[in-house]
């Protein structure tokens, strides 16, 4: 009996064990929104996108990490680092040592009898203060105490070990024999191993630096000595900068203790390098990759022994190791503080962070630099000639979403029901109908779409009614003329400062897009007004910014918002002004001039253009900000003159205001 396989079958739905792993860390559109609110309130883009980055956005549980947290973070780390202790533990601990060899010795030879003794113990008392000239003048000494012979030993071999495993970034693991209790033997095998790598290491490096050496050579050179770079490094760069890197820490180390301590340790190292044949081979690497990394700081370092305050003794490759850390969190410090003028996220070394701060660090700094380019990629910024600028589908977006708070408001009752599908350049229905076409956007006559289906059914003697695409009519409407809006929006001071400008752009945003998606036909022009009016495109205004320059030229806007008008003859005229402020200036011979309180000059000007309007057939709304009885004597005689309306909106619902009135006022007849 054979079996029969049944075929697999799959079924895909959303992912539901928690969070979606494919999920990127970052909402890019609320990101955008976030930009965008702050370009609204007059922030330029780059300010803007910066601020985002810094306060981070938060994730779905709520967790928020930007690049102000994680600066933050390695200040503490700072703090903590030179908390670690003094800088001269490796001078201390010898000279502890010495002294701990000294005593040891001098109660052995106190229980002997004779000359020797006594001249040893002459010998010992004669000894120069300084650790390094003392050990060099003990190298030839016999000691009389085993246990003082050991300890002595101990200053120079754990010294060697500290500089060769902090040179090599943990080198002593791959050479055991180097510490102090390794037997003769192994000390032997161990430094002629070690030898034998220095020497190739700086061949392989004079290859590099004449430009002869090859791949080959670096991994013949790996294949040979690899164990000891448990770092296990790729390539001959990746060996040179892990190599330099810990150099320069040693030479930072050097240059931040005080000139004695300076000249103890250099003593000590050159007699513990110097008795295994390894000081020159040394120096030789030193200056080789001084000279291929001259960017790793080598002369810094001075007075950081000043910065380290703990009160424990760092031996010397701890010692370096907190110097090294200390200057990798102040370039960090500077590279998450973004201060330097063209700084990017690209500028932050991801491996330092994890290095310094950890695996999360680096993982929310990498989120950090993909969502800065995703908006790019993604088309919501544009970059030109190094400035960043919201790009046509961002200020879509910002219209869309400006707008659809705006019909929100509206929808609620308080105004009037304004809904969306109803709008567009159809009028008053006349009675009659036609057939629907692909495409029609006219409502429906559903009796007759109707009537037509139980006909269509009949005929076919069928037991039931089915709508079929045949079967539609649309209403039949009047053609209505479009519109032509002139949007003066007051940029003055007093705008800014009195935190009216997000409002202000958010509902010019708002009626470009409803003009631009539901009333093509209409012909929009923002002017914007300050001591000068100029025409604005819709991401000009997004990305304005303020002069913070005095003077409000209504005159100048009314002007070329009637100039918008006469170019359109056949259009419904509409005029809405967004001001806070009576007029206090006005042009002449092309030149703005202002005052305050407003002159007769300025007010005759401003008032003549009303009427120009008024004559047109064009009614001016007004929509006034805030209570300043200049201002509202001012509109309320222009509306007496000129029969438009005023407004009085909160900051929150002017958009509501001005599209609401842009609705009511096209639908008039001149």
């Amino acid at each position: 009996m054979t079996s029969r396989r049944r075929d697999p079958r799959y079924r895909y739905g959303p992912w539901r064990g928690g969070p979606d792993p494919l999920a990127a860390p970052y909402d890019v559109r609320k990101a955008l929104d976030a930009v965008g609110d702050r370009v609204l309130n007059g922030e330029n883009v780059r300010e803007a996108l910066r601020d985002l980055l810094r306060r981070g956005l938060p994730d779905e549980n709520g967790r928020r990490t930007g690049l102000d947290d994680l600066r933050a973070r390695a200040e503490r780390r700072r703090r903590e680092t030179s908390r670690r202790g003094r800088l001269d533990g490796a001078v201390t601990r010898a000279r502890a040592q010495l002294d701990q060899a000294l005593a040891a010795e001098k109660e052995e030879l106190s229980l002997r009898d004779g000359d020797d003794a006594r001249f040893a113990e002459a010998q010992l008392d004669a000894l120069p203060r300084s650790t390094a000239a003392a050990v060099q003048e003990l190298s030839e000494y016999r000691w009389a105490s085993e246990e003082a012979g050991q300890i002595y030993r101990q200053i120079l071999d754990g010294l060697r070990t500290d500089v060769i495993d902090q040179q090599f970034n943990g080198l002593r693991n791959a050479l055991q024999g180097l510490g102090p209790d390794a037997d003769p033997q192994q000390r032997a095998a161990a430094m002629a191993a070690m030898n034998e790598m220095l020497d190739d290491l700086n061949g392989l490096l004079d290859k590099h630096t004449r430009g002869e050496d090859t791949q080959e050579d670096f991994e013949q050179f790996m294949a040979k000595h690899g164990q000891m770079f448990p770092d296990e490094p790729q390539n001959v760069q990746e060996l040179i900068d892990s190599l330099a890197r810990q150099a320069a820490a040693a030479e930072r180390l050097m240059n931040a203790l005080s000139p004695q301590q300076r000249e103890e340790l250099q003593g000590l190292m050159q007699q513990a390098l110097g008795d295994a044949g390894l000081q020159d081979k040394m120096g030789q690497l030193t200056d080789s990759l001084r000279a291929l990394r001259p960017g790793e700081g080598w002369g810094e370092g001075r007075g950081e022994g000043r910065r380290m305050r703990g009160q424990g003794e760092m031996g010397y490759g701890e010692a370096a190791g907190a110097l090294q850390e200390l200057a990798d969190l102040d370039d960090l410090i500077d590279q998450l503080g973004q201060d330097h003028p063209g700084a990017t996220l690209d500028d932050i070394d991801v491996e330092t962070v994890e290095r310094s701060l950890g695996a999360g660090a680096a993982a929310d700094v990498q989120a950090l630099q993909e969502l800065e380019r995703e908006l790019e990629r993604q088309g919501w910024l544009t970059r030109a000639d190094g400035a960043l600028t919201l790009s046509p589908k961002a200020l879509r977006r910002l219209g869309q979403t400006a707008l659809r708070q705006v019909f929100a408001h509206l929808g609620s009752g308080r105004r009037g029901e304004h809904d969306l599908r109803d709008a567009g350049a159809a009028g008053d229905a006349t009675g009659a109908s036609r057939r629907w076409e692909f495409g029609d956007e006219q409502p429906l006559d559903v009796v007759r779409s109707l009537t037509n289906a139980v006909h269509r059914s009949t005929s076919r003697g069928s037991s039931g009614i089915s709508l079929q695409a045949e079967d539609f009519e649309v209403v039949e409407t009047e053609r209505r003329a479009g519109a032509a809006v002139a949007l003066c929006v007051d940029l003055s001071y007093s705008m800014i400062s009195e935190g009216r400008w997000g409002p202000m752009k958010e509902t010019a945003l708002a009626l470009a897009h409803l003009v631009a998606t539901r009333f093509p036909q209409d012909a929009l022009q923002i002017v914007g007004f300050g001591r000068y009016a100029a025409k604005l495109t819709v991401e000009q205004l997004a990305g304005i910014e303020p002069d913070y320059v005095q003077g409000t030229n209504l005159q100048h806007a009314l002007s070329i918002a009637g100039r918008h008008l006469r170019r359109h003859p056949d259009a419904e005229p509409v005029v809405l002004v967004v001001t806070d402020g009576e007029p206090t200036a006005h042009l002449e011979d092309g030149v703005a001039h202002f005052d305050y309180p407003p002159t007769q000059t300025t007010i005759n000007l401003t008032v003549a253009e009303v009427d120009a309007l008024t004559r047109y057939g064009a009614a001016i709304n007004m929509f006034m900000l805030g209570e300043n009885p200049g201002l509202r004597r001012f509109v309320d005689a222009i509306a007496r003159r000129n029969g438009g309306r005023v407004f009085s909106p909160g900051l929150d619902n002017l958009g509501e205001y001005v599209v609401s009135d842009y609705l009511k006022a096209r639908k008039g007849r001149r």
